[in-house]
């Protein structure tokens, strides 16, 4: 048992890996941030956090300040497998950052079961609604 526990943990430290890699794709300048969905061991649907399809690749205005239309990683991950023929239900997300409270009722909604994430964050409303609605919320620094 602990051998497979040891597997999963090697496993998820890897997808965790490949979220931060394509979290480097966000054009955000103040946090990029990296999800992947994984089903059956296959990743179904990745994002990263940036504008809408079609807008400009600018996330912060001229203040510094993120724009109100910026997505968030889970949000894009999720809504590209809601536009797929693939299903979320049962899944995995792997996302470099803790979810805020808009992610997690996204996650809860697309049925997924499961959140790895790799940097905490200060609020953690997202987390707390994730665990009131039974999903396994899993942190794990990727630097040990």
């Amino acid at each position: 048992m602990h051998d497979k526990y040891d597997k999963q943990y090697e496993l998820d430290k890897r997808y965790l890996r490949m979220a931060m890699i394509w979290a480097e794709s966000s054009y955000c300048i103040r946090r990029k941030v990296g999800a992947l969905i994984v089903k059956d061991n296959m990743i179904i649907s990745d994002g990263f956090n940036g504008t809408p399809s079609g807008f400009e690749n600018v996330c912060e205005d001229e203040n510094d300040v993120t724009k109100p239309y910026v997505l968030h990683a889970e949000a894009n991950a999720i809504t590209k497998v809601a536009a797929s023929s693939n299903s979320s239900k049962g899944a995995t997300i792997y996302v470099t950052s803790a979810p805020c409270i808009e992610c997690a009722k996204l996650i809860i909604q697309s049925g997924i079961k499961r959140v790895v994430y790799s940097e905490r964050y200060r609020i953690e409303d997202g987390c707390d609604l994730l665990k009131r609605a039974d999903i396994i919320l899993d942190y794990i620094d990727i630097n040990e």
